[in-house]
């Protein structure tokens, strides 16, 4: 086989999902990946309110990337995730802003103005019913000709899988939080 048997794609759907660490890192990876080939980029985080490690890396990186670079922060923290959710912030309210942020990335998917879309996190909004499958399929299929997206969190939805041409499942072999230690700082976070 040569590589003239090959072709190419305009657009692909990327999905990092699975128990494992590292799918917020890939799709890091990509976006990084992405800037580095002159892409328009937008990174559209769920859940995640809290100040985590991308959060400053992406503020320090929009004034240098400018319009290229997009980061939207959205999504109320971790919900019905027992004594790691916010017990303040209602379940209407992770909803609202579930619903805030899939409307940040289905302008960003649908606009033509990024090459690629980076969902972080979504496939948690949908497991967690706070956004449905089927907005999911419709953000997919409304990417506009020329744009990538890329999904990531946990338990992407089975009957999706036809859709995505590149899915990569983190499995979890071994993480010392099962041993009850917390999260570190610059590796987990």
């Amino acid at each position: 086989m040569s590589f003239e048997d090959f072709k190419t794609k305009d657009n692909v759907v990327v999905v990092y999902t699975g128990e494992g660490k590292g799918k917020t890192s890939a799709g890091l990876g990509l976006l990084v990946r992405a800037l580095g080939n002159r892409w328009r980029v937008a990174f559209i985080q769920f859940i995640k309110h809290w100040g985590v490690s991308e959060h400053v890396l992406l503020r320090d990186l929009a004034p240098l990337f400018k319009d290229d670079l997009y980061f939207y922060k959205g999504g109320k923290g971790f919900y019905n995730a027992g004594d790691l959710s916010d017990s303040e912030i209602t379940e209407d309210q992770h909803k609202d802003a579930a619903k805030t942020t899939y409307d940040e990335a289905l302008k960003a998917v649908s606009s033509g103005k990024f090459e690629l879309v980076v969902c972080d996190e979504i496939n948690n909004a949908v497991h967690d019913g706070l956004i449905s499958v089927k907005q999911l399929e419709k953000l997919i299929d409304a990417r506009a000709e020329k744009t990538s997206i890329c999904l990531t969190g946990r338990n992407f939805p089975e009957e999706l899988l036809a859709k995505a041409d590149i899915v990569t499942n983190m499995t979890k072999i071994k993480h010392h939080f099962d041993d009850k230690y917390l999260a570190n700082k610059g590796i987990d976070y």
